[in-house]
């Protein structure tokens, strides 16, 4: 964390243009397709920091964003009746999560990054449709959460296996970005005191966390903006073939 606070209170103006810049590009992602900003924001901030620490910056802007996803739509309690096994998962995998996997090494931690992005790509290439019953759903969603807890723990990513799951529950449109921005939401939060559990975190320098928030709102104006005006078919390929290309970038670093 230290190296984090150095890095945004430094004077190279350099590094706080690229981080904005991130964020910028990581909110229009978000702003488009209603998910992906700790994706893109972690996979381009690890090329300037550890994992942990990218995923220390992303707290506050993954919380508004998502919080703002989820108020966006009608009243979410119905959804949090039916998904609540779901996110207790992510909790308890979460926090397991980091007790477990303390003292993985930062290299290791990137390459499991690697991996969550490829898997995410290659799903999203072939445009995977799964579909799970309602009585799988009961049985899928505490492991089906509990090991998207554990993923976020290791690499601030927590889009696999969840997005897939809700993804096939046959929700419509809105609902469907609704429980996304319920599940990051819960996800951020426990992810947030998973941090300064293991003393990744601490107070005096989440602070640091608002310099992302800005740019990712008005990235997430932009990628709505976006959303009306270009083919999404398109922008989703493109997505996924350049977080297919980011992570394999990651694998092959940890192999080199």
């Amino acid at each position: 964390m230290e190296n984090l606070i150095t890095l945004l209170s430094s004077s190279n103006p350099r590094h706080l243009l690229l981080i904005c810049l991130v964020f910028v590009l990581a909110g229009a992602v978000k702003g488009a397709i209603g998910l992906g900003l700790p994706t893109v924001a972690i996979g381009l901030l690890s090329l300037l920091m550890t994992p942990m620490e990218a995923a220390a910056l992303l707290i506050v802007p993954s919380f508004f964003t998502n919080v703002w996803q989820l108020a966006a739509g009608p009243d979410f309690s119905g959804l949090l009746r039916r998904l609540w096994p779901m996110l207790l998962g992510v909790c308890a995998g979460t926090f397991a999560g980091g007790l477990l996997l303390a003292r993985v090494h930062a290299d290791w931690a990137a390459a499991g990054l690697g991996l969550a992005l490829i898997v995410y790509a290659l799903m999203g290439l072939a445009s995977v449709k799964l579909a799970v019953s309602a009585a799988m759903e009961r049985r899928l969603g505490p492991a089906i959460g509990a090991i998207t807890g554990v993923v976020s723990a290791a690499t601030g990513v927590f889009t696999i296996p969840a997005v897939p799951f809700l993804q096939a529950l046959g929700l419509d449109k809105d609902d469907l970005v609704q429980a996304m921005g319920l599940a990051f939401t819960v996800s951020t939060v426990a992810l947030a005191l998973n941090l300064v559990a293991a003393g990744a975190l601490p107070w005096s320098g989440a602070e640091t966390s608002i310099i992302a928030l800005l740019p990712a709102l008005a990235g997430m104006a932009l990628g709505q903006w976006l959303r009306s005006r270009m083919n999404p078919v398109l922008f989703r390929r493109c997505f996924f073939a350049g977080l297919l290309l980011l992570g394999a970038h990651f694998v092959w670093s940890y192999f080199a």
